[in-house]
């Protein structure tokens, strides 16, 4: 299945350029009293909702529908506990940010399974229709297209053999970054500069995380072009790594790395990305 928030909260089931309206299906979630729990209460029962799902479209036939381009597409993960991110794990990134004085500032530029992995804000999480507002006129500020994994259940020390059966479902991501000289955490948490969207797709809808292109243009130029192959860390080695440090929880949300490529975006761009089978991300640089 392929599922969308948007609007006033409401879930869709996405069907080629037509969604679905299945909003009725998240009465299946348990209600919640404070203290809230640490995940996402609609990846935990993931399995419930989208049997809810499959009744409701066969059981009734006035679904309200609408077309995907007419509605405001919200982060499909609306609460994540934890956003996860990958530096650097494609070869040719960290050369390009090795050797690029506007990317590094001076900071060292180590591999992926020397420096880690680094945490992102939730509250920097938004769906595409938000679009982007740069935070830092006065930097360099940079597009990174990404694979996106959402947690499906809980887990800690997970081996790499086991990763997958982790994993709820994938998106496209959008990491954007503040270039300059303090840490990753800080530069690429401000508010809206991880983009995730257009929706999320089931994991039983990709059958090789490893061999999805990623692209994404500007004003219609190419700027990324790769694809997970190239990984350096595969998907279930960086859920193993993750794991071997936190546990991770149902709308965890990991961000696999980008490839070569990044650059800088200006108030008035036009972003589309996106990955085989996962949709396109279309955002907007907005005015400041």
């Amino acid at each position: 299945m392929q599922l969308c928030r948007f609007n006033n909260e409401q879930l869709g089931l996405v069907q080629g350029d037509e969604v679905i309206d299945v909003t009725a299906a998240l009465q299946v979630l348990p209600a919640c009293r404070y203290p809230l729990p640490r995940h996402d209460l609609f990846i935990a029962h993931l399995d419930a909702v989208r049997d809810e799902i499959s009744r409701l479209v066969a059981g009734v036939a006035d679904l309200p529908r609408h077309r995907l381009t007419d509605l405001t597409l919200l982060s499909p993960i609306a609460n994540p506990g934890k956003v996860i991110a990958a530096p650097v794990n494609y070869l040719k990134h960290l050369q390009e940010a090795r050797e690029d004085q506007a990317i590094h500032h001076q900071n060292q530029i180590g591999e992926i399974q020397r420096v880690g992995l680094f945490l992102k804000a939730t509250s920097s999480v938004e769906g595409a229709s938000a679009g982007v507002e740069i935070a830092r006129p006065d930097r360099r500020n940079d597009h990174e297209i990404e694979l996106v994994a959402v947690i499906g259940k809980t887990g800690r020390h997970i081996h790499a053999a086991d990763a997958l059966s982790h994993v709820a479902g994938y998106c496209v991501g959008l990491d954007m970054t503040v270039r300059g000289p303090e840490e990753r955490s800080m530069r690429k948490s401000p508010d809206g500069y991880t983009v995730l969207g257009p929706y999320l797709t089931t994991a039983d809808e990709i059958t090789n995380v490893d061999d999805l292109d990623l692209l994404i243009t500007v004003n219609g130029e190419v700027r990324q072009h790769a694809n997970t192959r190239d990984l350096v860390m595969k998907l279930e080695e960086l859920i193993e790594f993750a794991s071997s440090f936190y546990t991770l929880h149902p709308g965890d949300i990991l961000m696999t790395g980008t490839p070569e490529g990044v650059s800088q975006v200006f108030p008035g761009d036009h972003m589309e990305a996106e990955i085989t089978h996962l949709g396109r991300l279309v955002v907007d640089i907005h005015p400041n």
